[in-house]
């Protein structure tokens, strides 16, 4: 990764427009040498009918966030990045506030990569664990 902090961050922001992650309110906000971290705020739109964050919002925002990653740590400029499985375990709910989701590479194949993301709240506390697999697939001219 050969961008600042800032500038990968302005880019992944640029990938969300038009997109599930901008209707979400995903929004990208911490970037290190092997991770990346974006949020989602808790709110009635994303909650499921009892008042809790809803798990498929949840699956959204890990697949958005590892997705991203590939792309950046990758320099995936040649190729497209998809999920192709990801497994999900929610162990705690959360009603208000927002999210963070943090995906750290478990492994960093040529084709395929594998991402450890865990979702916490504003109080460290675990929600949601999630593994995600990508591919990397080149894009034809």
């Amino acid at each position: 990764m050969n961008l600042t902090q800032t500038e990968v961050l302005e880019q992944c922001a640029k990938m969300c427009k038009n997109t599930l992650m901008e209707t979400l309110e995903i929004s990208f906000c911490e970037v290190g040498k092997d991770y990346l971290v974006a949020k989602m705020p808790v709110t009635p739109r994303v909650h499921q009918p009892d008042g809790v964050l809803h798990g498929g919002a949840m699956v959204a925002l890990a697949e958005s966030v590892g997705s991203a990653a590939s792309f950046i740590f990758l320099n995936a400029k040649d190729f497209y990045i998809r999920g192709i499985e990801i497994s999900a375990n929610h162990v705690k709910s959360v009603k208000q506030g927002y999210v963070f989701a943090k995906a750290e590479i478990l492994h960093q194949g040529r084709t395929t990569q594998l991402w450890d993301i865990k979702i916490k709240d504003e109080e460290g506390n675990l929600i949601s664990i999630v593994k995600l697999t990508t591919i990397a697939l080149p894009k034809t001219k």
